[in-house]
């Protein structure tokens, strides 16, 4: 099967993201990346110390955010723009307002208990821009089951094909991580590739390659691992969207569509 266009473009500006130019050029070309996409650099590093676009993308906070300490606080676990949220009915959730998937299809096959188990329960999509921190943390403390990379396109995600483009979320590479929140209730979360996504990466799974000449779903299955609320887990070299599912009565969200958020920032509540 040969790649879709989207995956070519993605990997071909993956590898210019990954080079690294000589110094001269390299901060032309990066302080010339925070000025179109208008990065606010103030808790990281002077554009000029990364030696590649992609550590510039991938960059970390020079000092540590802090977490809250409350266990009825759900952080957010990234920098992103809330594009929709709201109660999963019938099995389906929104890319975007009038837009409903079925969520069997986005999970896959090795996720269906999960499906049903949150139907009833709220959906959360987070949009990280190519301006956003990419770096992604956990909302809660969670207890990683099992994890699924399903290969697919990379088209945008950006809001004219969240409006148009149906069961977009479901075209897409995307990685199921299915997990148990800090009361011991289903929750899961997935991150969805995009264009100009030259990978995602997941701390804990190495064996995951995004972006690659995969074709069938690749299963992970997980014994004892936690990870503490706001944990980093990975990072999006560019910008895509997460979406965060609860069960029922587990999680009241305090957002409002088109509303940013930060990471460590509050965006509902554990029940």
């Amino acid at each position: 099967m040969r790649k879709h266009y989207s995956s070519i473009i993605s990997s071909g500006f993956g590898v210019f993201a990954s080079k690294p130019f000589p110094k001269p050029i390299q901060k032309v070309i990066n302080h010339g990346y925070v000025k179109l996409m208008g990065l606010d650099m103030s808790d990281f590093h002077n554009p000029s110390s990364y030696p590649t676009l992609n550590k510039l993308f991938t960059r970390a906070f020079v000092e540590p955010k802090k977490i809250t300490d409350d266990e009825t606080v759900m952080i957010s676990p990234v920098d992103a723009l809330v594009t929709d949220y709201g109660e999963i009915v019938d099995g389906k959730a929104y890319q975007i307002k009038g837009m409903e998937y079925n969520l069997t299809e986005l999970f896959g096959e090795y996720h269906q208990e999960a499906s049903k188990a949150i139907n009833g329960g709220q959906f959360v999509n987070l949009y990280l821009s190519p301006k956003d921190y990419h770096r992604y943390h956990t909302p809660d403390t969670l207890t990683i089951k099992s994890l699924t990379h399903i290969p697919g396109k990379l088209y945008p995600v950006n809001f004219p094909l969240l409006r148009n483009k149906k069961n977009l979320f479901i075209e897409n590479e995307r990685a199921i991580v299915e997990c148990l929140d800090s009361k011991g209730r289903t929750f899961v979360m997935v991150l969805v590739g995009a264009l100009n996504v030259g990978k995602m990466v997941i701390t804990f799974e190495d064996a995951i390659k995004t972006n690659s000449d995969i074709r069938e779903p690749q299963h992970y299955k997980y014994d004892n691992l936690t990870l503490e609320k706001g944990e980093l887990f990975g990072w999006f070299e560019m910008g895509s969207t997460i979406l965060l599912f609860s069960k029922e009565g587990a999680f009241v969200p305090k957002l409002n569509i088109n509303q940013k958020v930060k990471f460590t920032e509050t965006i509902g509540e554990i029940k």
